[in-house]
């Protein structure tokens, strides 16, 4: 029960989607998964890397995103790869549409994790980053990283 306690377990992170992408507003979305989509999931064999979520039909889904079949999941195994549902409400559905068609955005997924003891999907609308835009931010992290090893061996 301490499990269900805890607020919740990363257990997958698009580290990816930070570097590549300008990520701005976030939300929180559940996700329709098989039996055995869940068991995968929870043993942490979902790949993020190349996912997305789009707006189909006015309905929101994930594409691209890979969960691994289930080890004990004999012939009622799922498809790794295919489009799974998002559990939004329809106000955040119309202004996720709403951001693609306007300013050109993507939804990108930057951690699926565990939360009282259902699987959530967390979306970013983001826009994406070009080659100096991604130099800039590494110039910046690595300075900040100097800055502080200064201060710490200063004191």
């Amino acid at each position: 029960m301490a499990d269900r306690d805890a607020p919740f377990k990363i257990l997958s992170d698009n580290r990816q989607a930070g570097h590549n992408y300008f990520l701005m507003e976030r939300f929180e979305a559940g996700l329709v998964l098989t039996g055995t989509e869940v068991k995968s999931a929870k043993d942490g064999k979902i790949q993020l890397k190349d996912a997305y979520a789009a707006v189909l039909h006015n309905e929101a889904w994930l594409l691209n995103a890979h969960i691994s079949q289930y080890s004990h999941g004999n012939r009622e195994n799922h498809p790794p790869v295919r489009n799974r549902k998002l559990l939004l409400h329809r106000r955040e559905i119309d202004k996720l549409l709403a951001q693609i068609r306007e300013k050109g955005l993507a939804v990108i997924p930057t951690k699926i994790y565990l939360k009282k003891g259902r699987i959530k999907c967390e979306l970013a609308v983001a826009k994406g980053k070009k080659l100096h835009d991604k130099r800039e931010a590494e110039r910046s992290r690595t300075a900040d990283a100097e800055a502080r090893a200064e201060m710490r061996r200063r004191a």
